[in-house]
């Protein structure tokens, strides 16, 4: 019986992977890779790992999650090491306990690796706190994304008209959610910062508040994956973006882990 590992790839950028999910993709006897996961994080797999996309993205053709527990099952019976690298964090909006339970029913063993999920990047990048003494005590990450044959949600999330929101998954269904929650009260000056492509080149921020939210067009993005933050925490960071005074910087780090394991 194989070893199964679901590993956190982050949000986009190669280097922020954890040392240990490096560590084991490297080993992998067989790559099982979200849509999201960047090119040249899967060349650090083995040159002789099998590599398998089981990507998904809104509105694209993708694996069926019950072929890709399938597919999982079938790998761990024939390797020794099986990596399942997932964009994110693999327990935010991953579906892994679907998998973890259809691997664990078959009798194999099942590690979890955590990893970068987009809120957290998008806070670093912007360099603006998601918690804020005397502002906002909690955050919360939410979707309005639901299963098959499901009307998506518009019931997002409670709490304080302060605190943070990451919803992700939800600018296609923005309209719905933001107007309920403007009939609900929720200041309608409240900053919002759609969040495209985090932590990537192309990464791109789009600052607004909440009463104008429900006219914003997806269309005026890009392809890219886009989280949307919402709260009082943001406020200082909207308003930089306004005055256009903020600049996230892509750093490229010297030396880095990636970097080493290449040169070694």
């Amino acid at each position: 019986m194989g070893r199964v590992v679901l590993i956190g790839a982050g949000p986009g950028a190669e280097d922020l992977i954890t040392v240990r999910g490096l560590k084991l993709l490297m080993q992998a006897d067989c790559v099982f890779y979200d849509a999201l996961v960047s090119p040249s994080l899967l060349s650090e797999a083995r040159s002789d790992a099998k590599l398998v996309a089981v990507g998904k993205r809104c509105g694209k053709k993708s694996t069926a999650q019950h072929f890709i527990n399938k597919q999982l099952v079938e790998a761990a019976e024939k390797h020794q090491l099986v990596v399942r690298l997932k964009g994110g964090d693999p327990m935010v909006f991953g579906r892994a306990d679907e998998e973890i339970t259809a691997l664990k029913t078959a009798g194999h063993q099942v590690e979890v690796v955590p990893g970068v999920t987009a809120a957290l990047a998008a806070a670093s990048s912007l360099q603006a706190s998601l918690t804020l003494r005397g502002v906002a005590r909690s955050l919360t990450l939410t979707t309005p994304s639901v299963g098959a044959n499901e009307v998506p949600s518009t019931e997002l999330f409670t709490g304080t008209e302060n605190d943070t929101v990451a919803v992700y998954m939800g600018l296609r269904q923005a309209g719905p959610w933001a107007a309920a929650l403007l009939e609900k009260g929720r200041n309608a000056a409240t900053p919002v910062i759609l969040c495209e492509s985090v932590s990537l080149p192309a990464e791109k921020f789009t600052p607004l508040n909440l009463g104008k939210l429900p006219l914003f067009s997806a269309e005026q993005l890009t392809d890219g994956p886009c989280l949307i933050l919402i709260g009082q925490a943001l406020a200082k960071a909207q308003a930089e973006l306004l005055a256009g005074n903020k600049n996230p910087a892509n750093i490229a780090l010297t030396g880095s882990l990636l970097e080493s394991n290449k040169a070694a």
